[in-house]
């Protein structure tokens, strides 16, 4: 059975007398000298600035384990790459690299976050089986049909080969996987949803002491995570440490007439343009809720101030249909609808591995940034151990040191 169609999701600012924030733990227990009790200190105050997969994780995990969380975010909740990535995930594609062991914790967590969130229903988690693909565009010959070839990709498909098994490779929609996995924070754990865009970080001596939105309302916070993508150079306490830069992606999606005919193979493809030139790497991921996204087309691009204003090139929009035709009459124009074309931007670091830490010389200001491709595969990780940095000043699901922004720092003291 197909998962039901993406449906909007309400996200408002939640009040503060909100019965999301009624619970046990969001109270002081007193004596009657009215003195808090030692056992029952106040909840910790974050703010999470960016309403992504990143953000989203982060403030999930701190509220699970017992913060009081406000999530800023200044357009919707998965507007820009948390809501038009691929959503594919694996195990050890990372291996032999720094961010081995986060990808590998979070594969981990997201197959028992599925588990306790019913994913599989609720934001289309699912195992694959994933091939590597050789196409030449306009190519009169058949499929190598004595290959691993799904009978729906019956265009001219060569030199197929398994780089992923069910056991190392999966997916989830990622626009789902991100708002379910914030309403269970908000209904479960009492995060509030603020939507407004950050001005500023105060600070005091040294400390952060909250956010400043640009229309003036103040969000206090004992902690402040920095999770913007691409958007980290707003914030001077960050742009004058780093680099983060933007490359932008292009998509489709599309919905093919005969929908239970697409099998849940992802394809990582080796593509010859008719017009020659060098090989592209486009990716077709078929999607439980009967549609098939397709991606590629990625340049470096200037971020623009709002997500919104993101938009895809024709030219690169048109380059994805000719590729989603060659791999399959049944993603033809006519015997597919096109559900969407769009484009997001990748957050990038300067030596392409994730930004995870505190902020040198800020106490209580951490960042969590620059993922690139693999921020959905490694969001839950980077929450988890964000939460575990914040609440009990380090983290052990993954190391952090490696990702920790204090490697500019001393770049830049040489």
């Amino acid at each position: 059975m197909l998962l039901t169609p993406l449906l909007p999701f309400p996200f408002i600012s939640v009040p503060k007398n909100s019965p999301h924030l009624k619970s046990p733990s969001f109270f002081l227990i007193r004596s009657s000298s009215s003195q808090p009790m030692d056992t029952n200190p106040q909840p910790k105050k974050v703010a999470v600035c960016g309403g992504g997969v990143i953000g989203v994780c982060t403030a999930y995990f701190l509220s699970k384990n017992g913060a009081s969380v406000t999530l800023i975010e200044q357009s919707s909740v998965a507007c820009a790459a948390s809501g038009k990535a691929g959503g594919f995930l694996a195990l050890d594609w990372c291996d032999g690299g720094p961010v081995a062991s986060l990808a590998r914790a979070s594969f981990n967590l997201h197959r028992s976050l599925a588990q306790e969130l019913n994913g599989s229903e609720s934001y289309g988690y699912r195992p694959l089986t994933t091939l590597s693909v050789s196409i030449t565009e306009s190519s009169s010959s058949s499929s190598n049909r004595t290959g691993p070839i799904p009978s729906w990709v019956d265009g001219p498909a060569k030199s197929p080969r398994t780089i992923g098994s069910t056991d190392s490779t999966a997916q989830v929609h990622p626009e789902m996987f991100t708002k379910r996995l914030l309403s269970k924070a908000m209904e479960d754990y009492g995060v509030e949803l603020v939507i407004g865009k950050v001005e500023r970080v105060e600070m005091a001596e040294g400390k952060t002491r909250g956010v400043v939105l640009e229309d003036g309302r103040e969000i206090d916070a004992a902690a402040i995570v920095l999770a913007v993508g691409p958007w980290s150079k707003r914030f001077s306490i960050l742009g004058s440490l780093f680099r983060v830069y933007g490359i932008k992606a292009h998509s489709i999606v599309l919905e093919p007439k005969e929908a239970n005919r697409i099998t849940p193979h992802a394809l990582f493809l080796t593509y010859y343009p008719a017009q020659g030139g060098k090989p592209m790497d486009p990716e077709v991921y078929p999607r439980p809720t009967g549609e098939v996204y397709i991606c590629g087309m990625s340049a470096q691009a200037e971020v623009p101030d709002d997500p919104e204003q993101i938009t895809p090139v024709p030219e690169s929009i048109n380059t994805l249909k000719r590729v989603a035709s060659s791999v399959s009459s049944h993603l033809v124009e006519g015997e597919a609808t096109v559900k969407a074309e769009q484009a997001c931007i990748l957050p990038c670091s300067e030596d392409d591995v994730p930004i995870i830490g505190e902020v040198p010389g800020v106490e209580g200001c951490y960042v969590a940034t620059g993922h690139s491709c693999w921020g959905i595969l490694n969001g839950p990780a980077t929450g988890a151990a964000m939460a575990e940095l914040i609440l009990d000043g380090r983290a052990s699901i993954v190391d952090l040191s490696r990702f920790s922004p204090a490697r500019f720092a001393s770049a830049v003291k040489k």
